[in-house]
């Protein structure tokens, strides 16, 4: 049990000679703080917040708090202390360590709130709507439902704000921004999933944003005669030289990318003013005749309703702007490139929303009360007599203008047929094209470093190990190239599509997808009701969170169907590949705690419930050492439990509890690792005891939670009983006494073979870690280059196999046969077994448990081909009739077997050689008092009580010749079973001596196939009511 501590950093200022407080180095007077706050120095810590660091941080250090061991054992004599103040996290690449990296200003570029939040997302919401689509929608929808297209844009944007601002405050945010928000809260398979959507989304908004910047280009090289080939390649051609300039911005660094965002926004607030200068300015004659006159009530309240053309309804409007509200996320996705993204994804984000919102409903409302819905642009469709005014143009016409040529053909200016009309409206055109050139590029740049930092932080965390390449960074702001690279041919790909209105509803509905999730992650943190979830922004509600999620879902439908069907689609694809993959990485989500609360809500529901025999499964608690000690074991064990039921695989570490501890503890998270990985549905549980007994009842008291506790015993059968010694005898048949008194089923497993393979585990891991320190040397003579893992020092399995407790010799060739047959029974149970039987030797009605398990066996994958064979004993002479009630049960049940077969010679006596075969086994053990006189035996028993006594083999000579002539009958029938299951006999207490009953045990498996041994608690596990 003792662990060695040589190469380890020691205490060396403690004298393990004396018992008195140690006196420290001066190398210890390295914490001050200490010493002032205490008066003197201790090896506690006050607490710091690099204690909380999460392991495998960039630095390669990371410091720690001394352990409640390492406190509890200072003083102790004979104990040198390992106490380093810093710990290795191993070797780990630091472009891969996004959870845990320490942050450092160190030469990188890091923004406050307002240019890294709230001017990146006032400049991606004031996109390619504001200027070129904003009138053409509020002449659609009418201003009254364009209030409400752009509430409920802001309805769905703030909430979603809200439960942003909760999940970035609860906690250290990390580059990533949605991605790593989702992926946090939820999970990786909800994070990986969106991850790459919403990755994608950004990089479509891009070409979104251009095309809508070509257009302007365009419609200024329609008015000039310029057109280069025709209006849509015209969009393409120019569309993919601006992707080309903004990427050689992006390129550049962040730094450069955050002052072109200044100059652009400088330029923006210029063309906003100028919007509601141009509507104050006395409209001249050309503008009237273009359907722009001064604010006017008329024009207001004609504007009011809606007038949808071209088959557009609210919804389609809808989907056409809601994408100006998807730059709420510009700053959170640049988390990592924030001086304190706690503070500032809040409140940038929500005070965006509010700024942009109020803009929107200004401008809009500014020009529906000065703007008409058509007009010709003639100046000559003055009207100059009194004809009355009617049609569409009322409005028009009381104000001295004929526009009802409209109403037959299409008009090129007014609200609904002109995208510039913010340009006529403004006091200076020229400043809403810079400002439609600045909402535009600002916007496609802002999209355009989103996407390849969020796919870089997806990248790093290796959840999808194919996209691994563009996680590398370059530049001291890590910056993402080979992203920006794949980002670029993405948009170029949709600007070559080149229609704005095609574009717009497939981004909606990925960042709605995006927006639902982040809304969800809220609600579920919140719902789990973990004492980790403690968001410093309290203003956010889990059920509005919840209403933001289904609100985005219904949106995403209402906008485009077959696009939201899509989405989730692929969604839905990439969850469940992330699930399969099972990524190594635990980020504490609310997943997890959710599951945790089920499992507790749960268990206390069950154990509300009356046990009934119909929900009886078997529930195991298998004594299998460590959890690949014994694999044949465990194998057999999870075959019963499966999915369905509970199985423990349990340690008793026995020995002084000091000693015992530390590998107790080392042992339990690499125990369950071990059976996750190897799929073994399956739980490890250990306890640390002064005897092995004592421990196993501990065990058998103590496991499982509620109706969730073990009701069957599983052991293997101790081979080596004859030499093992009286003191193990007695602990192994008491384990078997109290397991039959705390009423639970036993299952005994015995294999020629053997069982315990922990030798060979031992062996292989120690070859292994040779071959691990061998490589490392390599690599250290290499000049830290591998020459790939194990090439030269990996140890053949035949070495392995000839190792039995040493590696310092090689032993005998046998035992390397020996060891090569046990582990290839070791695996036999994890193997699908062939054709063949089940033989089951239903000799005593013990509650059905007997059947029961071979009947589970049966259902399972691995033993379908196998069937059962029923073996009863039968009275001689009514052979028949034994046959035909045992079928007539077995119906009941619903059991179906191949063969009832009745033994009607049990009873017969064995023959001559297996009693003497018997006989040589418990010779050693026999007391032989029968010939001594009555004062001598009485001393013989008092000097060896275990011993069998003559009196005890002549009481049960009868039960000892049923075992001999039992397994004479199971060599006769069942020889070539796959697998033999027999009743198990049962020793009464203080009348069965412990070795007799061994002997009993021994005899009756002896030379069979895999056999187990079976008693139930004798109540029934099995009915035939409905």
């Amino acid at each position: 049990m003792e662990r060695l501590n040589s190469g380890e950093h020691v205490n060396s200022a403690y004298d393990s000679n004396l018992d008195e407080p140690p006196v420290y180095d001066e190398h210890r007077t390295v914490r001050p703080s200490v010493v002032s706050a205490f008066g003197h120095d201790t090896l506690d810590r006050l607490p710091n917040i690099d204690f909380y660091r999460n392991a495998g941080s960039v630095s390669g250090h990371r410091a720690v708090r001394p352990s409640l061991q390492e406190l509890h054992d200072v003083f102790q004599k004979n104990g040198a202390i390992s106490v380093p103040d810093t710990v290795e996290d191993g070797e780990k690449d630091d472009e891969e360590d996004l959870e845990s990296a320490v942050p450092t200003d160190k030469g990188s570029v890091k923004f406050g709130w307002i240019r890294g939040v709230l001017i990146r997302c006032m400049l991606n919401i004031w996109g390619v709507m504001l200027f070129i689509r904003l009138s053409w929608i509020f002449g659609q929808a009418g201003w009254g439902l364009g209030i409400i297209v752009i509430l409920l844009s802001c309805v769905v944007t703030t909430i979603t704000g809200l439960s942003m601002s909760a999940i970035c405050t609860n906690g250290v945010v990390r580059g990533g921004g949605a991605y790593y928000l989702i992926s946090r809260s939820l999970g990786p398979e909800f994070g990986g999933s969106i991850g790459l959507i919403f990755a994608f989304a950004n990089a479509v908004a891009v070409s979104m944003y251009v095309v809508g910047f070509s257009e302007t280009v365009v419609e200024l090289l329609k008015e000039n005669a310029a057109i280069m080939v025709d209006e849509l390649n015209d969009i393409r051609i120019i569309g993919c030289i601006t992707v080309v300039l903004l990427l050689a911005i992006s390129v550049a660094g962040m730094e450069w990318e955050a002052k072109a965002q200044i100059l652009l926004l400088i330029i923006l607030l210029v063309a906003i003013v100028n919007v509601f200068v141009g509507t104050f300015i006395p409209a001249t004659p050309e503008k009237k005749s273009q359907g722009i006159f001064d604010y006017n009530s008329k024009i207001f309240m004609e504007n009011f309703t809606p007038d949808f053309r071209e088959g557009e309804s609210f919804f389609s409007v809808f989907a056409i702007f809601f994408p100006a509200a998807t730059g709420i996320l510009a700053g959170a996705n640049i988390s990592g490139d924030l001086r304190d993204p706690q503070a500032a994804i809040p409140k940038g984000t929500l005070l965006a929303i509010l700024i942009t919102a109020f803009t929107y409903l200004g401008v809009a409302l500014a020009v529906s009360a000065c703007v008409v819905r058509d007009a010709t642009g003639n100046l000559t469709d003055i009207i100059t007599s009194s004809i009355p005014c009617n049609g569409t143009s009322i409005v028009a016409c009381e104000l001295g203008y004929d526009f009802s040529s409209c109403a037959e053909t299409k008009c090129p200016y007014g609200l609904l047929n002109n995208n510039q009309m913010m340009t006529f409206v403004s006091g200076f055109g020229p400043l809403i094209i810079a400002g439609t050139f600045s909402a535009t590029l600002s916007s496609a740049l802002a999209s355009l470093v989103s996407a390849p930092k969020v796919f870089q932080a997806l990248c790093k965390d290796n959840i999808y190990t194919i996209l691994h390449f563009f996680a590398k960074g370059y530049g001291k702001n890590n910056e993402p190239i080979r992203g920006y690279v794949l980002t670029f041919f993405i948009s170029v790909a949709f600007i070559l599509v080149g229609n704005l209105n095609t574009i717009a509803p497939i981004i909606s509905n990925f960042f709605l997808a995006s927006y639902a999730l982040i809304n969800f992650s809220c609600f579920h943190a919140s719902y789990a009701k973990s004492p980790g979830w403690r968001p410093a922004y309290k203003y956010y509600n889990m059920w509005l969170s919840l209403m933001g999620a289904l609100l985005c879902c219904v949106v995403m439908f209402v906008i485009n169907w077959w696009a939201a069907i899509l989405t989730y689609v692929i969604e839905i694809l990439l969850y469940i590949y992330v699930l399969v993959k099972k990524p190594d990485v635990n980020w504490g989500s609310s997943t997890q705690a959710v599951t945790f609360v089920s499992a507790v809500s749960n268990a206390l529901s069950l154990s509300g419930v009356e046990d009934h025999v119909k929900n009886f499964r078997p529930q195991i608690l298998a004594l299998t050492g460590s959890a690949r000690a014994r694999p044949a074991l465990l194998d057999l064990a999870h075959s019963f439990s499966k999915n369905y039921g509970l199985c423990l695989t349990c340690e008793v570490f026995v020995g002084p509890r000091s000693e015992a501890l530390e590998e107790l503890n080392a042992g339990m998270e690499k125990n369950q690792l071990w059976l996750r990985k190897t799929k073994r549905k399956a739980f490890y549980a250990a306890v640390a005891c002064d005897s092995f007994r004592e421990g196993t009842e501990s065990l058998l008291q103590a496991s499982g939670l509620g109706r969730m506790k073990p009701n069957t015993l599983m052991v293997g059968f101790q081979r080596n009983w004859r030499i093992a010694g009286a003191e193990s005898v007695q602990s192994y048949v008491g384990i078997l006494h109290d397991a039959f008194d705390f009423e639970y089923g036993t299952v005994l497993l015995r294999m020629n073979e053997g069982l315990d393979v922990s030798h060979i585990v031992e062996a292989e891991e120690d070859m292994l870690k040779a071959a691990k320190e061998q490589q490392d040397n390599e690599m250290m003579q290499n000049g830290g280059k591998s020459r790939g893992l194990f090439r030269k020092s990996r140890k053949s399995s035949q070495q392995v196999l000839a190792t039995r407790v040493s590696v310092c010799g090689p032993p005998p060739q046998q035992v390397a046969k020996m060891n090569e047959r046990l582990s290839e029974a070791s695996s036999q149970f994890r193997k699908k077994q062939p054709k063949g039987t089940i033989d089951v030797w239903w000799l005593f009605d013990d509650g059905g448990l007997a059947l029961l398990l071979p009947y589970i066996l049966t259902t399972r994958k691995k033993w379908k081909d196998c069937s059962l064979r029923i073996f009863i004993a039968g009275q001689p002479g009514r052979t028949e009739q034994d046959k035909q009630e045992m079928k007539s049960l077995l119906q009941k049940f619903r059991i179906k077997c191949t063969d009832i077969n009745v033994i009607d010679d049990i009873h017969v006596q064995p023959s001559p050689n297996s009693l003497k075969k018997l006989e040589e086994m418990i010779e050693p053990f026999c007391l032989h008092e029968g010939s001594k006189d009555t004062a001598q035996a009485e001393a013989m028993r008092k000097e060896h009580p275990w011993k069998i006594t003559d009196e005890e083999l002549s009481s049960f000579e009868e039960k000892t010749n049923l075992q001999i002539r039992l397994n004479e009958l199971l060599q006769e029938n069942s020889k070539s079973a796959n697998l033999i299951i027999v009743s198990m006999p049962i020793a009464r207490k203080e009348s069965v001596s412990d070795y007799l009953y061994m002997a009993w045990l021994d005899i009756l498996t002896k030379d069979l196939p895999p056999t187990l041994l079976i008693r139930g608690n004798h109540k029934s596990v099995l009915t035939f009511y409905s």
